[in-house]
């Protein structure tokens, strides 16, 4: 549409015959124009596919669960947990009277997750979603790794619906990377969210001084900086980038440009913008405003840097996460210096836990609420 205006523009400027033609050529000139206007904008619209029917999609997902619930719908809710660049690394196994958590290497991220660390962490949040779902709509059970921590089995035990508060957050949790509105969390609602985080083996450290908050920022943008100098790390991401909702419900997973309020683009032109405007001085600008405009952070560590306490602090971090859409609070993860090697030492002092590794970011606060991001069909992670 820009083009066309400039090129109206040129027109009137190159001399009066132009000005001058008839009002007949100039009333078929400008409708040639509108109607390449209109063609372009169609093939627009069929490059980015529509936010209607995107958001009727995301509800689709997100539809509430009968009771007693479905199979296939509590691992529906099962895939709406928190995960590394929504790659959803996890396929389910039904059984008789069990479902089987299992890792999916083949969505590996191996630039910024080469150990499998964010890939468990993002199994142990889907399978609390598995447990809170199943207890609360008549399916109870336990929910343990197996030996070697490579895998977990969520077996079904009978007895009355065991309700949790979270349930009803699970539809509703997003990681919503925007700025937020800066306001502190009250104390009382802090107390709730260090509530709903304590599980043995994984310790939850709030931060909410300034002080500490700008030493974390600090980090995070050195680790970005760091990582944004990677071009294996950039090809990555790339990969996992989702520019349009078209995209986004075509693939069902990865970082939908919508639901970090970032413009809507095809596909093309979106790699293209990648890679021109997508620097680290912006990212690291961005990442400071962010956290500048956050209440807090909290970091999750586990007592040991294996596969089942990296399980144990995904169920931490997820039902933090749910506690928190409760209560109206919106969370992010800025997990820069988790994953630069070289910053966890200082990361780890910082939060008092010196000598342990640290396994999850989170920023939180009170800010808008987002689209929410895509999700692959059941089919798609059935084992």
């Amino acid at each position: 549409m820009c083009l066309h205006s400039t090129k109206w523009a040129v027109c009137l400027k190159a001399g009066h015959d132009y000005v001058l033609m008839n009002r007949r050529s100039f009333i078929v000139g400008a409708s040639g124009g509108a109607l390449m206007m209109a063609s372009g904008a169609i093939a627009w619209m069929s490059n980015v596919g529509s936010m209607v029917d995107y958001e009727a999609y995301t509800n689709g997902l997100r539809a509430g669960l009968t009771i007693p619930a479905d199979i296939r719908d509590l691992l529906r809710y099962a895939t709406l947990a928190a995960n590394g660049h929504n790659t959803q690394p996890w396929r389910f196994r039904v059984g008789e009277g069990c479902i089987d958590v299992l890792p999916d290497f083949s969505r590996r991220t191996p630039a910024v997750d080469p150990d499998d660390h964010h890939l468990f962490v993002s199994l142990g949040c889907a399978a609390e979603n598995l447990a809170i779902a199943a207890a609360a709509t008549g399916r109870p059970g336990e929910l343990q790794m197996n030996p070697d921590g490579d895998w977990a089995r969520y077996a079904f035990v009978g007895g009355s619906m065991r309700t949790s508060p979270l349930y009803a957050a699970i539809p509703k949790r997003q990681s919503t990377r925007t700025e937020y509105d800066r306001r502190p969390v009250p104390v009382a609602e802090i107390a709730l969210l260090e509530q709903a985080a304590a599980m043995t083996g994984v310790h939850l450290i709030l931060l909410t001084d300034r002080t500490r908050v700008n030493k974390v920022k600090d980090l995070v943008v050195a680790a970005n900086g760091v990582q944004m100098a990677d071009l294996a790390f950039l090809t990555e991401l790339r990969q996992w980038v989702r520019f349009n909702p078209r995209s986004a419900m075509m693939s069902g997973d990865g970082l939908f440009s919508g639901a970090s309020g970032n413009p809507l683009l095809p596909s093309a032109f979106g790699r293209f913008a990648f890679e021109r405007f997508f620097t680290a001085r912006t990212e690291n600008d961005k990442y400071a405003r962010q956290i500048d405009s956050s209440a807090g952070i909290a970091v999750f560590v586990g007592d040991r840097a294996d596969r089942a306490h990296w399980f144990k602090v995904g169920q931490a971090c997820q039902r933090f996460a749910l506690m928190a859409t409760n209560l109206g609070i919106k969370v992010a993860f800025v997990n820069q210096p988790v994953e630069v090697a070289r910053f966890r030492p200082e990361l780890a002092g910082l939060v008092g836990q010196a000598g342990r590794r640290p396994d999850i970011v989170l920023r939180f606060g009170y800010g808008p609420t987002l689209p929410l991001s895509p999700r692959r069909p059941v089919e798609a992670v059935l084992a």
